[in-house]
């Protein structure tokens, strides 16, 4: 993994900078159950009808979360550098899930596999911490983006978006972000047109 610059040991560090304080001994435990992973742009993380085992954390790249309906794909989740991504339903119930994961750019992860991760977790106060304020982070990410939908219109959808995720608005395709705000791409480009003549 050198050719990001980053270990194991740096990742665990990461997650415990943003999640949880731990020691030098906890930080070895964390480090052992990371798994590295390399996806290529097109590349399936995470299957259809597969069960969800991991929680994924991005460390290069952009991923988009998606599921089919009606003969259309529909983008429930996109995420890039630093974030965490699962199908969370999947995780727990230990179920095939009906959500895809694919990656839209070469992209370098590593996942906290939950078995493991729940049996450190009965060891160690600070992983158990940790492990509450990834799924915590998940599911407060899931409400807004659901109140995102119920209550604001398509304008104040995209700027909300636009100034929460400026990196998805730069590196997703504009087909899959119109998707993720539940309008059709048209309408996100007249909104973006718009934005744009009122800057100037």
């Amino acid at each position: 993994m050198h050719n990001i610059g980053l270990t194991k040991r740096d990742v665990a560090r990461e997650l415990a900078r943003r999640y949880s304080t731990m020691t030098h001994d906890e930080l070895d435990v964390l480090e052992n159950i990371l798994v590295p992973m390399k996806f290529a742009k097109g590349e399936k993380v995470l299957c259809e009808k597969e069960t969800c085992r991991h929680i994924y954390w991005i460390v290069k790249g952009l991923v988009r979360q998606f599921y089919h309906k009606n003969g259309q794909e529909l983008t429930e989740y996109m995420a890039v550098e630093n974030y965490i991504v699962m199908s969370i339903e999947s995780l727990f119930k230990e179920e095939p899930t009906r959500m895809q994961i694919v990656a839209l750019e070469p992209t370098v992860i590593y996942a906290l596999p939950k078995l493991q991760l729940e049996q450190v977790a009965m060891r160690s106060v600070n992983i158990q911490i940790l492990y509450r304020k990834i799924l915590e982070e998940s599911l407060i990410q899931s409400q807004l983006h659901a109140d995102m939908l119920r209550f604001e219109t398509a304008r104040d959808r995209y700027i909300k978006f636009a100034k929460h995720h400026p990196q998805l608005v730069l590196r997703a395709p504009l087909v899959h972000i119109a998707s993720y705000l539940q309008m059709t791409p048209e309408t996100l480009s007249r909104i973006r047109k718009a934005l744009l003549m009122e800057e100037r």
